[in-house]
């Protein structure tokens, strides 16, 4: 008896240990999901801007917002279709009965949990609104809350909330589970990876089949979403409020697609109707036709339609109010073909309007600094609309600082496209802003003009998309270039170009997307080093070369700083334009003649890094191999030759294995990303008021709270 005992004890101790084992491996792991501690929260100040429109722009204004908001869950499904549950749990545990925000100290109090666990429970909520999803928008990975499980269920205990505590319930897993570190990430579903785009059991090849057959039955697959059947049949789902009758095609394996346009109906059919209220506050014909052909697109599914909308869009220069909305950009499809929803409504700064203006005044200057041969640039240069706008509604996973749309290759080609810069933006400074791996005497530089040297990059950045020409045949067979045209990488006829149908999305498939910001990245820092260039934004001298030191020194740092992004274990990078400045870096080291160099430094007793980039040799060593780079990048671009490009990126943006410690200083001194809070609007007494909400995590959820949406 004694003999066993003591065997039990020896076996239930060693147990323990190993249960304590496990538990701390699962802790570590987790940590590495923790949502940010202190992320800096920044409002968009619109109200100076928002008070110079009329009446009538004001509820234009008002309607397009509602439209773009309208489109939030959609958002939040497209990325992660788990986290909807997530989304009604934060806005019920804040809403009071009336419908209005509670009082969080009541929450507090009820909850019986520390300040501590509550200010952490705050801030993963109001982070989770900021992503729109449970993962992140700017790296596409998976996060956590800071506090455990139980302390969660304490405070959603203390809401009183019946249909909270069920809400908990049913999404505490969605919540916490990280186990699986495939599934932390966002990609192709047959990779183990997270995607709203697609059911779990779509595969690589089922995608690529399915792509095949609609672009024979031209259907643009920019809004819809792909599911499988347990015997292999697949459902297309578009977009659509009120769209035509189910359709079924049998494939050339036998198995049956079903194309219905009824997904997301319900959030369609509300940005339908606010279209069609908007519309009768257009300030013009054009608008009204565009608004037109919005509603057309939105409630019937049709992507010409909302092509047709662009065509109106570019027509509509210098509007008081600019707006764009639709499903827009792939990047967060791993095919890069299916687009997530968003939504802008601006308004324009004139005086700083007046910078893009003239820069696009000397678009055929800029133009001709650009490294590729004159027959792969377009014939007519469709001089583009450049905007400064303040943002008062922008409905996305993440607000960007500039934008080029649209994004339809076979309207730029022809219509060219608009350039905005957002002003509020770029300006929104965040409280004790960190940068890392900058040397001492750089500081005082780069704080001094990021801003400004960031307006330029992104000015000639947003240009630059607009730029190149793609060698393309029609469906008649017609060329639009000459065949004996010698491509300049092999001194040879060209021998690839897009076929009928193929647009460079569907060509270059997943890495389209950054393979095209960093294009137009690497426009810029190719036309920066010209005086002439910097003059058209009236900067000359001294300052000149300072602003262009500081464009190259904040590409060296953001490339360095965007191995964040980058996942060893699946060797997946998690954001698009992270990966392009990754790759633009990596040319500018291997530039050679020490033009980019990596010190080794400690910051506050760790080791660290210290960027050196040789000032003198902007001219003579970087800029060229930039420019070498981005001829290669546009001329595989412009011909289609996706084999050759997608090498030449992979091979630019690929993370050695001696950098992986390089990554793990990255990784300890990296800044938690700003989130932006932005205003509502609401009718009034047929007034439109202007509601603010302070730069906190509070402000955030106070915001989704009375957006209702």
């Amino acid at each position: 008896m004694r003999i066993w005992a003591y065997r039990k004890k020896i076996y239930k101790y060693s147990s323990v240990l190993k249960q304590s084992s496990k538990l701390r491996l699962v802790r570590r792991i987790s940590t590495r999901y923790f949502a940010d501690e202190n992320p800096p929260f920044s409002r968009l100040e619109a109200k100076k801007f928002f008070d110079t429109l009329s009446d009538k722009e004001k509820k234009y204004a008002h309607y397009m917002s509602r439209a773009s908001f309208q489109g939030t869950r959609i958002i939040i499904t497209q990325t992660n279709p788990k986290a909807i549950g997530i989304y009604d749990l934060v806005l019920e545990l804040f809403t009071d009965e009336k419908g209005d925000m509670i009082q969080s100290d009541r929450l507090l109090q009820k909850s019986q949990v520390d300040k501590d666990t509550f200010h952490h429970f705050i801030q993963y909520c109001a982070q989770f609104l900021g992503n729109l999803s449970n993962y992140k928008s700017f790296g596409d990975e998976k996060f956590i809350p800071r506090i455990s499980r139980e302390d969660f269920a304490k405070i959603v205990s203390g809401s009183d909330s019946a249909k909270a505590v069920a809400l908990f319930e049913k999404n505490a897993d969605e919540i916490y589970k990280v186990d699986n570190a495939s599934y932390n990430l966002i990609g192709f579903p047959d990779d183990g990876h997270q995607s709203g785009y697609y059911s779990k059991n779509v595969t690589k090849e089922d995608i690529k089949g399915i792509q095949a057959f609609l672009q024979k039955q031209k259907l643009d697959p920019l809004n819809t979403r792909l599911f499988k059947d347990e015997q292999g049949n697949y459902q297309l789902k578009i977009a659509a409020s009120n769209g035509k009758a189910t359709e079924t095609y049998t494939l050339e394996n036998k198995k049956t697609i079903e194309i219905h346009y009824t997904d997301f109906q319900r959030s369609m059919g509300k940005v339908a109707e606010s279209i069609l209220a908007a519309s009768s506050f257009t300030a013009n014909p054009t608008q009204k036709r565009m608004l037109d052909a919005y509603h057309t697109s939105f409630s019937t599914g049709s992507v010409d339609a909302h092509k047709e909308s662009q065509k109106e869009w570019l027509k509509d220069l210098n509007p008081q109010v600019e707006t764009n909305i639709g499903f827009i950009e792939t990047y967060r499809d791993p095919q890069g073909v299916r687009a997530e929803w968003e939504g802008f409504v601006a308004m324009v700064n004139k005086e700083q309007s007046l910078k893009f203006n003239r820069l696009v005044e000397n678009a055929p200057l800029v133009v001709s600094r650009l490294p590729w041969p004159p027959a792969f640039e377009r014939e007519t240069l469709n001089k583009p609309d450049f905007t400064s706008l303040e943002v008062l509604s922008f409905a996305t996973a993440g607000v960007p600082a500039g934008i080029n749309i649209p994004n339809y290759s076979d309207i730029t080609q022809i219509y060219g496209s608009k350039n905005v810069s957002l002003g509020n933006v770029i300006s929104a400074q965040a409280p004790n802003e960190k940068f890392p791996f900058l040397r001492a005497h750089d500081l005082a530089l780069y704080k001094r003009y990021r801003n400004v040297s960031f307006e330029v990059q992104v000015g000639t950045h947003e240009l630059g998309h607009g730029t190149g020409k793609l060698l393309a045949e029609d469906e008649h067979g017609h060329l639009n270039f000459d065949p004996s045209l010698t491509n300049p990488l092999t001194n040879l006829p060209v021998s690839s170009w897009y076929k009928p149908g193929e647009t460079f999305n569907t060509v270059f498939k997943n890495i389209a997307a950054s393979y095209e910001e960093c294009r137009a990245e690497c426009i810029a820092l190719s036309l920066a080093p010209h005086a002439d260039i910097l003059k058209i934004f009236n900067f000359e001298g001294e300052e000149a070369e300072d602003i262009l030191y500081v464009m190259y020194l904040n590409m060296a740092r953001a490339g360095l700083t965007a191995l964040e992004f980058y996942k060893p274990d699946s060797q997946k990078w998690g954001q698009a334009h992270m990966q392009a400045r990754y790759g633009i870096m990596r040319v500018m080291m291997e530039a050679g003649q020490d033009f980019l160099t990596f010190k080794p430094s400690t910051d506050n007793g760790q080791a660290s890094l210290e960027i050196h980039l040789d000032k003198s040799k902007i001219r003579s060593v970087g800029a060229p191999a930039i420019s070498k780079f981005l001829t290669q990048l546009q001329i595989y671009k412009a011909t289609g030759d996706e084999q050759n490009g997608s090498q030449l990126y992979l091979d630019a943006t690929h993370v050695p294995q001696d950098w992986h410690s390089i990554r793990d200083i990255v990784i300890r001194s990296k800044q938690p990303r700003k989130s932006f809070v932005q205003a509502n609007t609401f009718i009034q007494n047929d007034k439109v008021v202007l509601k603010e909400y302070e730069a906190s995590a509070f402000g955030m959820i106070q915001s989704y709270i009375e957006r209702r949406v």
